[in-house]
């Protein structure tokens, strides 16, 4: 493992220590999940984008119209 010293603002570090304690939690364990979120959220975001690059729009609206258009089945609607 490795270390960096970071440099926040006060009022950043002030909240990330109460996130983390109310957490019950260290500061440097609430730091290491924010980033690991922040990258898998960057990652899937760039996999999508890399995705969609391929798709064939024509390909998906010819499987959108072989949805059947009949009404929903039952406990298969929205419910407010």
């Amino acid at each position: 493992m490795s270390s960096y010293a970071l440099r926040l603002p006060e009022s950043l570090k002030q909240a990330a220590k109460r996130i983390a304690a109310a957490d019950d939690t260290t500061m440097n364990q609430f730091f290491v999940v924010a980033i690991a979120e922040k990258i898998s959220a960057m990652e899937t975001a760039k996999f999508f984008e890399k995705r969609a690059a391929l798709a064939d729009p024509g390909k998906a609206q010819a499987a959108w119209d072989k949805v059947g258009t009949g009404a929903a089945l039952v406990g298969d609607t929205w419910q407010d």
